[in-house]
């Protein structure tokens, strides 16, 4: 091989909830166990792109997210790689192998992998192995792909570039006694060095100062500015759907209590919940720790830490796990139960763990785990004579991630307020266990009366704010209609100094009765020259699709009004798409190729590449959630 090249076998991960991190690092921990003399594991913005010629072996481990996109982390990596500058032969001799995390429920089902695969081989990398695509569907999750995929690697490699698997393919060390050590160290301190809170005011520093402290030391786990853009109180929580009805969907509103509150309709508000005290307090007596000691998380090894180059202060361990450590919500992930293996006394869950960890039990391990959304602290508590070390607990558990919620006002008319529309999240597993999502059900409890700081932070989503005078067709069913309450406030203010275009908007729910969301809002702009008014060129339709023996949806309204929707598109509309991402974004796109091909007289490969034409012109969004 020639001199240039770097005999390591690097692994690159590009992950947005922490599946393809956490793939990447059992790549990496299995090819150490295979003999691989130099194993180099990066998040994929922690190398810089223009050394990819350099590198002899990469394997791509990658999510998509969204309707298609790359994650946050790749976005980067991604522009220097269409640069145009870039020959065919710019990554002569560079062998590399692609893994993608996706779901195949989505219309771009593992987009990111699929274009990476082919960017890389453009540019003249050899593919080691064929792109292996890990879908969410499988009954075991993207394992199920994985472990087959990987086996063939090894095979692959081992054939290819011998001297990185220098024992052959097949070699493990099998020494059941060892394992790594935690990449963290953590610290105890004997004193605080802090103020306790004395008034709300302080309280509110003192949150402050423990947030930023806690998840600045946080190994990994964080993207992007720490620091919260403000604190919220919530002032308003206000039941939308009728109770009893099997739905829970509240309008939330809130107030900047910190720095005053800066956004645009179409942006996306992010939350940090809050996690029931009595979970949190279990999970620090079944681990034996000390709620009120002091301590500082620093990384072991001195690569790669942007946390070497800051002083720490130190944080309280209670507000560390609070703030940091998703105890009651999220499922462990597989290399959770190999370290949990090491610690168990009895042999009976010993031999238990050891089997949820190796590729025969992957299958039950998905079912008991996953399946079932087992928390840490349920996974624990089945496991008594298990006792990790903190280090491994604060390495292992998932981070405390934020929630993000299309926001629903327009600044415009709320100034120093945000509002949110939320479905509460609640749901049945296979074994019949209630569970709830951690964010919407602890927005749902909190009391406007009590002072309950939440941090906060805004971003731009998927729906760009549009100007007055662009006319709209929007398509929000259920919860999808949120960011559309803020089009349609800005667009009533802007409509009594400048003249606007037409809107039109289809809404979809249950039932008349039971989810009509903000029902007279969307009546009262539909009547008396409003936006959503005819006499505006505009017009409102809602499908209920339970109140009649056929149901109806969204797509449904849009036939009927085929002839105005292919008109307004005729004057240059943009077309938005909000709500639930599994079968409707795909639905809706595939009723605009009918009313195109239909009402223009074009095929439908005709009427596909004028609506795809929309898109790269940036006039067709879609804002989609799972």
């Amino acid at each position: 091989m020639d001199e240039k090249f770097d005999e390591q076998l690097l692994i690159l991960y590009a992950s947005q909830t922490g599946n393809a991190m956490d793939a990447a690092e059992r790549l990496g921990r299995e090819a150490e166990r295979r003999g691989c003399p130099s194993v180099s594991v990066l998040s994929i913005d922690e190398f810089q792109p223009i050394d990819l010629p350099n590198k002899e072996a990469v394997i791509f481990i990658v999510s998509t997210t969204g309707q298609g996109d790359n994650p946050d982390s790749m976005k980067g990596f991604w522009r220097f790689l269409l640069q145009k500058n870039l020959t065919k032969e710019w990554l002569k001799g560079v062998q590399y192998a692609v893994f993608g995390l996706g779901d195949s429920s989505y219309q771009k089902y593992n987009f990111v992998a699929k274009k990476l695969d082919k960017r890389l081989s453009d540019l003249g990398a050899t593919a080691i192995i064929e792109r292996g695509l890990g879908d969410d569907q499988h009954p075991s999750g993207y394992e199920g792909a994985l472990d087959p995929w990987m086996s063939a690697l090894w095979n692959m490699l081992d054939q290819k570039n011998h001297k990185l698997l220098p024992n052959g393919p097949d070699f493990v060390s099998l020494d059941a006694t060892f394992i790594d050590q935690p990449k963290i160290q953590i610290i105890y301190h004997d004193v605080e060095e802090g103020v306790p809170p004395l008034s709300s005011d302080t309280e509110l520093k003192y949150l402050e100062m423990q947030l930023e402290r806690a998840r600045s030391m946080t190994p990994g786990n964080f993207s992007g500015n720490d620091r919260p853009d403000c604190f919220l109180k919530m002032t308003k929580n206000h039941l939308l759907s009728r109770p009893d009805s099997g739905k829970d969907v509240r309008h939330f509103e809130f107030e900047a209590v910190s720095s005053s509150i800066e956004y645009e309709v179409g942006d996306v508000l992010e939350v940090l919940p809050g996690q029931s005290p009595a979970a949190v307090d279990a999970f620090i007596r079944r681990c034996n720790l000390n709620p009120d000691s002091y301590i500082t998380v620093q990384p072991r090894s001195t690569e790669n830490h942007h946390l070497l180059n800051q002083p720490l202060s130190p944080v309280k361990l209670k507000s560390f796990i609070e703030l940091t450590m998703d105890v009651a919500s999220a499922s462990p992930r597989r290399y959770f139960f190999e370290v949990m293996s090491f610690f168990a006394t009895a042999e009976h869950e010993k031999e238990r763990l050891q089997y949820f960890a190796s590729p025969e039990g992957r299958d039950d391990l998905y079912q008991y785990n996953q399946k079932e959304r087992r928390t840490v602290l349920e996974v624990l508590e089945d496991f008594p004579s298990v006792q990790m070390p903190f280090e491994w607990l604060v390495q292992l558990v998932p981070p405390l991630k934020t929630r993000a919620y299309s926001i629903s006002s327009s600044h415009l008319a709320h100034p120093n307020q945000v509002h949110l529309t939320v479905s509460v999240v609640s749901w049945t597993t296979p074994y019949k266990r209630k569970c709830t999502g951690l964010c919407s059900s602890w927005l749902a409890t909190l009391d406007p009366q009590r002072r309950v700081f939440i941090p906060a932070w805004f971003r731009k989503g998927s729906l760009p704010p549009p100007p007055p005078s662009l006319p709209l067709i929007l398509i929000g069913p259920g919860t999808g209609c949120a960011p559309f309450h803020g089009f349609v406030e800005e667009r009533a203010l802007q409509s009594k100094t400048v003249s606007t275009a037409p809107i039109i908007f289809f809404f979809g729910c249950r039932s008349d009765r039971d989810d009509f969301l903000y029902r007279d809002f969307w009546l009262s702009h539909s009547q008396n020259n409003g936006v959503l008014s005819g006499d505006k060129g505009g017009g409102f339709y809602v499908a209920f699709s339970r109140d009649q023996p056929q149901k109806v949806y969204v797509q449904h309204k849009m036939r009927e009004q085929s002839m105005k929707i292919w008109s307004l598109l005729s004057q240059g509309a943009a077309v938005y798409v909000a709500g639930s991402a599994n079968k409707m974004p795909s639905d809706v796109f595939s009723v605009f190729e009918e009313i195109v091909s239909t009402e223009s007289g074009v095929s439908r490969e005709a009427a596909l590449r004028w609506i795809r034409t929309l898109e790269k012109a940036g006039k067709y969004h879609v804002e989609a959630w799972s």
